[in-house]
């Protein structure tokens, strides 16, 4: 009996502690993930919209609350010292899962100033052809919300992959929502 609970009194310190490593480590190495996904995932798709910032959107990007609670970071491009567009993350239901996607909206006149893709989890060869500039250039200028051609808007679907390409147009529209509903305190943020 007496070596019964000895070796769960040892079984329960090495849980523990492997327990506390585990957290530690955790919480240790979330930034650095965090700033990896930021610099190699995010920052590329946020370059591919906004081309001539002259500004660094991944150093500059500032954290609002929305009314519901929700936090959301957004990337500034500012030129001239000028904010001229705004890009967020957001993400719709695709073929194989969500998909992400950077969305970089002018201020100046709420139109689209482009997409560019974060994750896929798409079908090799068909949904992960969303990526492709013939795609995503059809989001360059367009007026907000999007549609599909088939739903009577101007963006054409890719062929075989119309689900992952009306999950890129999910995610744009919702991050429209949260454009206007975010935007008299984003231009407050950076025309100070």
């Amino acid at each position: 009996m007496g070596s019964m609970v000895r070796t769960v009194v040892v079984l329960t310190v090495l849980c523990s502690f492997s327990g506390f490593i585990l957290s530690y480590l955790k919480n240790v190495t979330a930034p650095i993930i965090e700033e990896q996904l930021l610099i190699n995932v995010q920052g590329p798709a946020i370059a591919s919209v906004f081309n001539k910032a002259e500004n660094n959107p991944v150093a500059d990007r500032y954290v609002f609350t929305r009314e519901s609670g929700e936090k959301v970071v957004v990337f500034p491009c500012l030129v001239g010292n000028r904010l001229t567009g705004v890009a967020m993350e957001n993400f719709g239901k695709g073929y194989g899962g969500d998909v992400g996607v950077i969305i970089g909206f002018n201020v100046s006149n709420d139109s689209l100033a482009g997409v560019g893709m974060t994750t896929l989890k798409e079908t090799p060869g068909l949904g992960m052809r969303v990526r492709e500039p013939a795609f995503s250039e059809q989001f360059r200028g367009a007026a907000l919300p999007v549609a599909l051609s088939s739903q009577g808007g101007r963006i054409d679907a890719v062929s075989g992959a119309t689900i992952s390409s009306a999950g890129v147009i999910e995610a744009v529209n919702k991050a429209s929502t949260i454009y206007q509903e975010l935007k008299p305190q984003i231009v407050k943020q950076w025309n100070k």
